[in-house]
């Protein structure tokens, strides 16, 4: 691969070509969303287009390694399909409610669930969509079984659209470099394998029984590297899953915000945020 580091011997200091990496960091500060959403990657404002300009900084340390996130980092989040998903489930079970208020009641559901399905109460992301669709359609009186609502999202965590910053940038990167997903590990594999992207570990949250920001899996992540936490940084679209989980852990988090992106439940205030990962390399 041709990107800007110099690997040396297990246990010798990284020289950069370049002497440091080059991120990207907002010139404004992140703007409020004017409508808060639960439910993951579902309708929100986000920052506006101003907040994801740019300039370059230099991170305050060379890394030894790279963690990072799979789904809304190196490929599209998963906004599409859920908004298809809500908008089926609204007009099949008759409901008086827009699909945007049903995401946002399904995704207090969800995070519920997935926050409650860690170590030995895990429960598969599937299974948590499942349950937390199932009590939402409950909540409006409904008792249809969820699961045919869910191919759409079922397809897409198998076949998710990929950025094309992120494929390049794998493609670049010459450090070694896990990703860490909250994914059930057969459809990240397949995605994964689809579109043949490099990983030299490949952590999910089925795989260690425990969803960020748990710092069980970015141990784990840490423990495939076999690097120390504060030589690492963590890439990740969520505040709540990856900058907040990363620093529970001792890694340094980049929060990558893209332009358009949708409001999560994270409130933390990354040192390092990034547009792209256009650059994030030094060529």
């Amino acid at each position: 691969m041709g990107g800007g580091w110099t690997i040396g011997k297990p246990g010798s200091i990284l020289v950069n070509r370049r002497a440091a990496l080059r991120v990207k960091r907002f010139v404004d500060g992140i703007a409020e969303p004017q409508m808060a959403c639960a439910r993951r990657n579902m309708v929100s404002t986000g920052p506006s287009p101003d907040a994801c300009s740019s300039e370059d900084l230099m991170l305050s340390f060379v890394p030894e390694g790279i963690l990072i996130d799979f789904y809304g980092t190196i490929s599209d989040g998963d906004r599409a399909a859920v908004e298809d998903t809500c908008r089926h489930v609204v007009e099949a079970c008759k409901l008086l409610l827009s699909p945007q208020e049903f995401a946002i009641r399904w995704g207090e559901r969800y995070f519920a669930t997935v926050g409650a399905s860690n170590h030995d109460a895990f429960r598969t992301l599937y299974e948590c969509e499942v349950i937390s669709l199932r009590n939402t359609l409950e909540d409006y009186g409904v008792d249809r079984d969820p699961a045919p609502f869910l191919v759409r999202l079922e397809n897409y965590w198998r076949d998710p659209p990929l950025h094309v910053d992120a494929v390049e940038f794998l493609r670049r990167n010459d450090l070694p470099i896990c990703c860490v997903s909250n994914a059930d590990a057969e459809p990240l594999m397949a995605a994964i394998e689809k579109y043949g992207l490099r990983f030299d570990a490949v952590v999910s949250s089925e795989t260690v029984r425990c969803y960020k920001p748990e710092p069980k899996i970015f141990e784990h992540a840490l423990h495939k590297l076999g690097i120390k936490s504060d030589r690492v940084i963590h890439i990740g679209d969520s505040l709540h899953s990856d900058i907040a989980g990363a620093k529970n852990a001792g890694v340094i988090p980049v929060w990558l915000c893209r332009k358009g992106r949708i409001h999560d439940i994270g409130d933390i205030h990354p040192e390092y945020k990034i547009s792209s990962l256009n650059g994030f390399l030094s060529a």
